[in-house]
């Protein structure tokens, strides 16, 4: 048993004052005034943060732990002016050359970015065409051990032929039934995206996905090229090709959705598939703005994720509130309490699915994923004004605990379930030896 309190603690629907957390056995037993729970536990152990807020840990509705290692690449080749070129350039080069040790420590660093930039959970999006089996389990240990909660989903493509998309099917498969109870490490189902699908691999994923209780973790037309490639294959736009494939639904995770009409978003919003919106990824990218504002108007569920980029959501936040108040020339476009519904409530609510039991708040029962964030504001601080203190004040620099299932895996600086530095120093040999096999 250990309580945490603090100046502040963020709930589902308040700011408590002088609050305090009551966690036993990796779970949130209660929560409320500092010294009542004090009072009613005298005994237990305690650790306090008199100047911070304590928040639930952060979660990633879309990562790439497997492009951890392209980070300061050198690319021999033109610089990519399209994102097909910057896929064909640049991650269909890197991906196929992964093996087994560069999976597990891209999940390592991954984890390690993460849980220090105050983020507890994140959906991965794996590709390793050429180390296919067993990738997920290596990269789900590699989570593990750095105390990152994860869902999972190898991405099935056809870009590299027939028998990797079944094999891909298959992990998928494999990896989904084994974690089934396990709410540390879950899956989804990962296909990469329309235009590296046919309709033949499009079947035999949701014939495979039957009984197994989940959705599709799918790129959904990222680029324009997505859209122009599922024209070209079947006469329909990209989100309703994968409607009449049965892809969409309550638990699938579309990503991106930057070119979509408002069919599209009247179908996102029918089947209640999940939006993920990575706004700085799409500015790297250059592909263009996800109409974001206009979908929550409608009622799709919109949730937030890095693409990789980083594993830093209080960055990531800052992005989607800049992108569409430029984009719409508009400074009363996604406020902030937008922002907090996106990136608590709403990832929230999508990891809870996988997970089967309440993540990412700070509630009774829920997982005792718990962040500190040292902030002591200059300003008035409530429930009404804690988004704009959110986007304004806070970062992840701030961030001084990390708790993932009731274990405190990060404090004051220091990461409490491995060592760094070994990680980092092999890391950095392996990248080196990627980007030789790559070039």
């Amino acid at each position: 048993m250990l309580i945490i309190s603090g100046r502040y603690v963020v709930l589902p629907d308040g700011l408590l004052k002088d609050g305090a957390v009551l966690v036993i056995d990796g779970t949130i037993e209660e929560v409320g005034k500092s010294d009542e729970i004090m009072r009613k536990n005298p005994s237990e152990e305690k650790i306090s943060f008199p100047r911070s807020v304590i928040m639930p840990g952060l979660i990633c509705s879309h990562s790439h732990a497997y492009g951890a290692f392209a980070r300061g690449m050198p690319l021999k080749a033109e610089p990519p002016k399209t994102f097909g070129e910057i896929l064909e350039r640049i991650w269909w080069r890197l991906d196929k050359k992964l093996r087994e040790e560069d999976i597990k420590y891209s999940g390592l660093v991954t984890a390690i970015d993460a849980i220090k930039h105050g983020t507890t959970s994140t959906m991965d999006h794996h590709a390793s065409p050429y180390s296919i089996r067993g990738s997920l389990d290596v990269l789900s240990s590699a989570f593990k051990e750095v105390g990152l909660r994860s869902n999972l989903a190898y991405e099935v493509s056809d870009r590299d032929g027939l028998d990797k998309a079944e094999e891909g099917i298959k992990e998928n498969v494999d990896f989904i039934k084994k974690h089934k109870n396990d709410g540390m490490i879950t899956g989804s189902f990962g296909l990469h995206a329309s235009l590296t699908l046919s309709d033949e691999t499009l079947q035999k994923a949701v014939e495979a996905s039957k009984e197994l209780d989940v959705g599709f973790h799918i790129h959904v037309a990222e680029g324009v090229e997505d859209v122009s490639d599922s024209i070209r294959k079947s006469g329909k736009r990209v989100v309703e090709r994968l409607w009449s494939h049965g892809i969409l639904g309550k638990k699938t995770i579309a990503v991106h959705a930057v070119h979509i009409n408002p069919l599209e978003v009247k179908i996102l919003r029918e089947t209640g598939t999940w939006v993920v919106h990575c706004p700085e990824s799409n500015m790297n990218n250059a592909v263009g703005v996800s109409p974001i504002p206009f979908m929550m108007d409608m009622g799709v569920k919109v949730v937030l994720g890095t693409d990789g980029m980083t594993m830093d959501m209080f960055r990531e936040s800052k992005f989607m509130y800049l992108l569409h108040k430029l984009n719409a020339a508009d400074p009363r476009v996604m406020p902030p309490d937008r922002i907090i519904d996106t990136v608590i409530r709403a990832n929230s609510e999508l990891m809870s699915i996988y997970a089967n039991r309440r993540v990412g708040m700070i509630q009774k029962g829920a997982c005792a994923d718990i962040i500190a964030v040292r902030y002591m504001p200059h300003t008035p601080m409530n429930w009404d004004n804690f988004p704009a203190h959110f986007v304004f004040g806070m970062d992840s620099s701030q961030v001084e605990m990390v708790m993932v299932n009731g274990r405190i895996v990060f404090e004051r600086g220091s990461l409490l379930t491995v060592n760094e530095e070994e990680i980092m120093i092999r890391a950095e040999k392996l990248a080196m030896d990627l980007w030789e096999r790559i070039n």
